[in-house]
């Protein structure tokens, strides 16, 4: 289990570190590229909107050509697309490259997460869910600092090379050590749920985007935000009527399923703005550098880090429920102590209120991912995972725009120009409740959701009632 979740952690922290160094070397490709710094913005949202269009394919394409085959493609096709982005000479031949790169980062999250659950037993799934969770909170906190170490030292065009040597020993690997599972009646492709979702989630995560960071006039975020919606709503209705539609929604009817996505989400939300407010109050607020802020924001990585040995024994005493709902409330008042930030706080406090929000943060983030699958039958597993992954997309962007709406609404009523700290302390306070959401949301669940992944109860006790919801859906 180790060796398999080691492989995809490698290849999902790959994904997760490109896609946040590239923000920090943003000026200095648009000086080599002669082009205006703003408009080099395409070069993230464009991969954005391929996650979107390409995320919920993922669980047929593994169904259909089997999960190692297309885990392993994935890292190819995210790996020529890095070459391809070190070889650019214009912002249109990055934008094409970064879309390749989505591409593969689309199928390498859900099918990499597909290809552990179904090398592991139930019992064995928190644990290997405690290994993925590493890169997806890792790699936002890593990347500025790496990114602009690269820069600054090197060139630009390292921050995508530095991927090929980590691909070809993905592949490898892969190919070596991943079984492959097929699936042995994956059904025909629905090709206009893809259209559909595609075009309402590309809609939804390039306006979440562009209106958190503030580079596109207000209407044009609405409109695109309104095209995402009625798109959504499209799909919505034409799922009601596949039989195998490409975003299996019926999912959510599975209590331990529909409330990892629920809380999840409320809880992803407030922590998906940490990677943007952060950075910006020690740097707008506090006076310090890059390098000096990326330092810091390091502390975070450093508690999940320690977090993840200590992940099986605390469901296994406490249960899914009772953590999930406490450890939420203790993410939330972690989130807004950073509120209390000041130029003044010793370093060593900064770095203690860090650590302890990213020690929290990880046992959420594992308890949410592990739970999720707990009463998914295996042939519906690549449909929930292709779900989840969306879902989980979304919300992080989400969290993006509701920090810098949070931060841009503080301003107006201060009446400030630029941020201040206490605008970034209203946002941190915002963001914060957002995620406190979670902890209710989390207690709807049944008192023993996950026993037999937490192994507080034996596996044939809450057998029958996972029958009894699988009918159900």
């Amino acid at each position: 289990m180790r060796l398999t979740a080691s492989i995809v952690a490698c290849a999902l922290l790959m994904q997760n570190l490109d896609s946040t160094v590239v923000a920090t070397a943003l000026p200095a490709m648009a000086q080599a590229f002669g082009a205006d710094p703003v408009h080099m913005n395409m070069a993230l949202t464009s991969y954005l909107l391929s996650l979107a269009v390409f995320i919920p394919a993922s669980g047929w394409m593994a169904d259909r050509f089997g999960s190692r085959t297309v885990f392993r493609a994935a890292i190819i096709v995210f790996t020529v697309g890095s070459v391809l982005c070190g070889r650019a000479d214009s912002l249109g031949f990055l934008v094409g490259a970064r879309i390749l790169q989505g591409a593969g980062g689309a199928m390498m999250v859900p099918v990499g997460r597909l290809v552990l659950l179904r090398s592991v037993e139930k019992s064995e799934i928190v644990a290997a869910m405690a290994w993925l969770t590493m890169p997806a909170l890792i790699g936002p906190v890593v990347g500025p600092p790496v990114g602009g170490f690269i820069v600054t030292y090197w060139s630009w065009r390292w921050i995508f090379d530095i991927n090929v040597p980590i691909g070809i020993l993905g592949v490898i690997l892969a190919s070596l050590f991943i079984p492959e599972v097929h699936e042995p009646k994956p059904g025909r492709f629905d090709g206009w749920g893809l259209v559909l979702s595609g075009l309402g989630l590309a809609g939804l995560m390039y306006g979440f985007e562009l209106a958190g960071r503030g580079v596109v006039p207000a209407p044009l975020s609405a409109a695109l935000l309104g095209t995402g919606a009625l798109c959504g709503v499209g799909y919505w209705l034409h799922a009601r009527r596949h039989p195998r539609p490409v975003l299996e929604l019926k999912l959510l009817r599975i209590p331990t399923f529909g409330v990892s996505v629920l809380g999840g989400s409320l809880f992803r939300v407030g922590v998906g703005a940490i990677p943007f407010l952060l950075p910006l109050m020690l740097q707008l607020g506090f006076g310090d550098s890059a390098a000096e802020s990326g330092l810091i924001t390091f502390a975070s990585s450093a508690g999940a880090l320690i977090m993840k040995p200590a992940t099986q024994w605390a469901l296994r005493w406490a249960g899914f429920r009772t953590t999930l709902v406490w450890n939420a409330v203790i993410s939330a008042v972690s989130l807004a102590a950073c509120a209390a930030f000041r130029p003044t706080w010793p370093v060593a406090a900064i770095y203690a209120v860090l650590l302890i929000g990213g020690f929290v943060r990880s046992l959420q983030f594992t308890a949410y991912n592990a739970l999720a699958y707990a009463d998914i039958p295996r042939e519906r597993m690549s449909a929930a995972t292709s779900l989840y992954s969306t879902l989980q997309q979304l919300s992080l962007t989400l969290g993006i725009a509701v920090g810098a709406a949070a931060l841009e609404v503080a301003g107006a009523i201060g009446g400030h120009t630029g941020p201040t700290l206490a605008d970034f302390s209203i946002a941190f306070l915002i963001v914060a409740f957002i995620s406190l959401l979670a902890a209710p949301a989390s207690a709807l669940m049944p008192r023993e959701a996950g026993a037999e992944l937490s192994g507080r109860q034996p596996p044939d006790l809450p057998e029958a009632r996972r029958g009894d919801m699988i009918r159900r859906t």
